[in-house]
């Protein structure tokens, strides 16, 4: 193992086998489905290691986005098993990468005679497997599997470089926390398929994708207060409100389980999430009805403007920051935070062009607008 990144690997697979170990016994113990076997922290840093060289390789002028699985095959459905294992190193996982490069397909990979190495492919995984996902050069995320039912994974920690971030799960245990940053933490239903898909992270996700930077403004279905906080004439209106994502919600399980109902959320998801590129922010409400979009945030009359923000980013070791809303980034971010400030049962979702994604919402706890950094979250 290269000496120059190992001590990296280590450090972090040290970090977060202290946590995993006892939160994974716990799980086992209380759920009624089996969960992966847990991984130990030099098999952690081993895969850690071969993902961020496989990184920083090219293979006929692409960069291998890989996602690689601690698992045996007997603990998963339906494995592709090679006939001859695979050695963990960046010049296997690089061959291999164009075929696994769609969401979720991973590479199979567990212990031999003591050494790591790829036996297969996989698709469903067990609560808890150990994830480690290639995003780009020198960018991979730690994840844990929620279980086979589920398309969502729960983030465990970012290495960018040199820049690691341990996800802080203590976050969600605040009293004003939002949903979404509950659900992002894993600190939701895991196994209910309803509850399973959160709208507003795939949205988010969904913005985040399109790179031209957005805001979406999620405000109450009983209220039409939202209109005092934006300029009149509305340009682009939805007239009677567009209810597509409404209408897929509604439906029943066993619908929610077919390969076009999936398509068709994500259809749904992926135009209005385009919505929000356009100049000015999309609404929509919290039944997940658009509204309109290409609106533009103005003071509410009668109320002071915005003059502190609280930022977070549930990181470990990130520490509060309280600032002027002009030094949030741009006004995309201030008009937002104004509209939270105005609009107390509203939040407000902001993509900036570089992938810094923003929740904001009112805290009651501090009076105040509370700014949530997310973007670890969605990778």
């Amino acid at each position: 193992m290269n000496d120059s990144i190992f001590p990296l690997a280590r450090r972090v697979s040290d970090q977060i086998c202290s946590n995993w170990i006892p939160l994974a016994s716990k799980a086992a113990a209380g759920m009624d489905v089996a969960t992966a076997t847990v991984p130990d922290a030099a098999h952690m840093a081993q895969m850690i290691d071969a993902g961020f060289w496989t990184s920083l390789r090219h293979e006929e002028g692409y960069t291998p986005t890989v996602s690689l699985a601690l698992i045996r095959p007997e603990e998963t459905r339906h494995p592709l098993t090679f006939a001859r294992r695979l050695p963990l190193t960046p010049e296997s996982l690089t061959r291999l990468g164009p075929a696994v490069e769609r969401p979720g397909i991973h590479l199979g990979v567990s212990a031999e005679g003591g050494e790591l190495s790829v036996w297969g492919a996989v698709r469903p995984l067990p609560p808890f497997c150990f994830v480690l996902e290639v995003v780009a050069p020198g960018l991979l995320v730690i994840k844990k599997a929620r279980g086979e039912g589920s398309g969502k994974f729960i983030n465990i920690a970012v290495i960018d470089g040199a820049d690691v971030k341990i996800i802080d799960q203590r976050a969600a245990a605040e009293p004003d926390c939002p949903e979404l940053l509950t659900s992002l933490l894993g600190f939701d239903s895991q196994y209910g398929l309803k509850e399973d898909v959160n709208i507003l992270i795939q949205l988010a996700i969904s913005m985040r994708a399109h790179r031209h930077g957005g805001s979406l403004l999620v405000v109450p279905s009983q209220s039409d207060g939202w209109r005092e906080s934006i300029a009149h004439p509305i340009a682009y209106s939805a007239s009677p409100p567009f209810a597509a994502l409404t209408e897929l919600m509604a439906e029943d399980t066993d619908i929610m389980r077919t390969r076009r109902w999936q398509d068709s959320l994500r259809r749904a998801v992926d135009g209005i999430a385009g919505l929000t590129a356009i100049d000015g922010a999309t609404v929509m409400t919290n039944r997940y009805e658009l509204l309109a979009f290409g609106v533009k945030i103005i003071r509410r009359a009668g109320l002071l403007p915005i003059e502190s923000v609280a930022i977070t980013e549930p990181i470990e070791k990130n520490r509060p920051d309280v600032m002027d809303p002009t030094q949030l980034g741009g006004t995309r971010h201030m008009s937002a935070a104004q509209f939270v400030h105005d609009q107390k049962d509203s939040i407000a979702l902001v993509a900036s062009q570089d992938g810094r994604f923003t929740v904001f919402a009112w805290s009651p706890l501090q009076s105040m607008v509370h700014g949530h950094r997310i973007e670890s979250l969605l990778l």
